[in-house]
């Protein structure tokens, strides 16, 4: 056999392995599959490459762990996150793992034509067959300027008939499947499935699996009818957690993808060995996000600067109603925290997302959450 065909032949064994390549299995004694959503934060006295240094560190500490999968998200325009490209940062976070999935959770679809992203995440199933997710979202990620700076247009698309017309022509360019007569019929996303079906192609023609994200009913509603798995995003829209996922099982539809829903929901935690220390590090988050919502992105304070801050009557309610969606403290009220969340959602999967100024404390908190589940060392 060629060396080519070997290489078909390893991808889909990766494949096989990974199953349908969405359901994962509970590691240890937790309740449901655990995995990362890293937003690749940029603190202050750091750098972005001291970012992507440790979101590397994370990616492969969750796979020793046994976390199921590991997400980056798209954000432009934002001094304190260095995750404005999920392509070029999970073909890193390729090189440096071996069987934790990446995925993106997610692109922001109405930021780029379907082709690219197609193209893109292709190129990314060739480095990683069979581990490599794609999770779309319909909002910016960023401001109304900055999103039609990315879009050379200032009509954002965004509306209910904008966003499924995309993913259709997304879906299409994945499967390689336009019919005859299309526009884009003759063209083709490669690296994809052309090139299995070209004379002496051997390539596989799985592609990665799409996810809808959302934090509202919309997507909710879209993944539920097209037969899709779908993330909502808890960790900054607790109150819509609930119905959001109602309306996912109420609205789904078996496809060929999924025989029944499945519904992973994103989750700030954060661990650390005293209590005083994680409300320290996630106080740093909350002051982020102050700044944020009141036009001021920055890097994200260390903690002395959180504790020093002096923060208006307006901004000190605005940060404990974010820290009393952020579950934090020892690893023992952590890991019974997220039992509760899974409990009370009936969410198939937890994301975790570690907010905080430095690298180690993110790293520290994921592998004391691991040793609270019992996961292996």
């Amino acid at each position: 056999m060629s060396g080519e065909s070997d290489k078909a032949q390893g991808g889909d064994e990766a494949i096989r392995e990974s199953g349908d390549g969405i359901r994962g299995a509970a590691p240890g004694t937790a309740p449901v599959p655990l995995s990362v959503l890293d937003l690749v934060t940029v603190g202050a006295g750091h750098t972005a490459s001291d970012a992507v240094r440790t979101a590397v560190g994370i990616a492969r500490t969750a796979e020793r762990r046994g976390f199921h999968r590991y997400w980056v998200a798209e954000h432009h325009s934002m001094p304190g996150v260095a995750s404005s490209s999920p392509a070029v940062l999970l073909a890193h976070l390729a090189a440096h793992t071996e069987r934790i999935r990446l995925g993106s959770g997610g692109v922001m679809l109405p930021n780029h034509a379907p082709l690219v992203i197609a193209e893109q995440f292709g190129t990314l199933e060739a480095m990683a067959p069979g581990r490599v997710d794609l999770g779309l979202g319909r909002a910016p990620g960023t401001d109304g300027a900055t999103a039609a700076a990315l879009r050379r247009t200032d009509r954002l698309h965004e509306g209910a008939e904008d966003f499924p017309q995309q993913l259709a022509e997304l879906t299409r360019f994945l499967d390689d499947s336009f019919p005859e007569g299309h526009p884009y019929a003759r063209i083709h996303a490669v690296p994809g499935p052309v090139q299995a079906t070209s004379p002496g192609g051997v390539q596989s023609r799985h592609r990665p699996p799409l996810w809808l994200l959302g934090s509202s009913g919309f997507s909710a509603r879209l993944a539920g009818s097209l037969g899709l798995p779908f993330a909502f995003a808890h960790h900054f829209s607790a109150a819509n957690t609930l119905p959001a996922l109602d309306l996912y099982r109420a609205s789904f539809r078996p496809s060929e993808v999924l025989s029944e829903p499945y519904a992973l929901i994103g989750v700030a935690a954060l661990a650390a060995e005293e209590e005083r220390e994680a409300r320290r590090q996630v106080l740093t988050g909350a002051l982020s996000m102050v700044r944020l919502r009141s036009g001021r992105p920055g890097l994200v304070p260390s903690p002395e600067e959180a504790e020093a801050y002096a923060f208006s009557g307006m901004e000190r309610d605005f940060a404990d109603n974010w820290l009393g969606n952020v579950i934090h403290g020892t690893p023992d009220t952590v890991r019974q925290g997220l039992d509760d969340l899974a409990k009370r959602t009936g969410a198939d999967e937890l994301m975790i997302t570690a907010n905080a100024h430095g690298g180690p404390a993110r790293l520290r908190s994921y592998e004391l959450i691991a040793d609270a589940y019992g996961l292996p060392a």
